[in-house]
């Protein structure tokens, strides 16, 4: 019986150290994209995604306390530090019911706020004003970057634009373009990614 405890404990130190360190990480990172300028103009961030470096500096550290508090208390076999890292996992356990429960209830509304961004997304991409033709520019140098085609249907949803989805002269001769044309499509998710970059700038 020895031996098993001995070894559950130090597998739970190696586990929490991992998790200490993984938090350490992703709270540094969060802090220097948050009070570096240099790293902010390199990665597009302005004050509008602020408050999601702040929900990941606010993860980080409470990754980092649990982490130490279940390497401490594994090491020390105190039961007070177990008890509270237990109490954090518990925390976060029910704050994952609780989001999938809304996540759930709110299923429609979600579905209809991407589709009407989606919406959005194709009408300037057949558009004719100039900040559409600004959309359109913007967004085919990205489905060169990305060698793809689209938000959703490929070159239909660029309507009569003849600059949706030509391939660059140097993906021609490639898999990646037919008849002169990516053939992949963005997919939802990333598109409404490059789509906020985009409009960010």
């Amino acid at each position: 019986m020895a031996g098993v405890s001995s070894c559950m404990k130090y597998s739970m130190f190696i586990f929490n150290f991992l998790f200490w360190v993984c938090g350490c990480i992703i709270l540094g990172v969060s802090i220097w994209l948050r009070v570096s300028k240099s790293a902010q103009a390199d990665f597009q961030i302005d004050s509008t995604l602020f408050s999601g470096i702040d929900l990941l500096i606010a993860v980080g550290a409470i990754i980092m306390v649990l982490g130490f508090l279940g390497c401490c208390g594994a090491m020390k076999e105190s039961q007070c530090m177990l008890l509270l890292f237990f109490i954090g996992l518990l925390a976060i356990l029910l704050l994952q019911i609780v989001a999938g429960i809304l996540g759930a209830v709110y299923k429609s509304q979600i579905e209809q706020a991407l589709d009407s961004t989606m919406k959005v997304n194709l009408d300037a991409l057949k558009g004719s004003s100039q900040s559409d033709k600004d959309f359109q520019t913007a967004f085919h140098n990205f489905e060169i970057q990305y060698k793809c085609c689209g938000l959703e249907n490929g070159k239909s949803d660029w309507g009569g634009n003849s600059i949706g989805c030509a391939c660059d002269k140097a993906d021609e001769a490639t898999d990646v373009c037919k008849n002169n044309l990516y053939t992949k499509v963005l997919g939802l998710v990333f598109s409404m990614s490059l789509y906020c970059q985009i409009q960010r700038k």
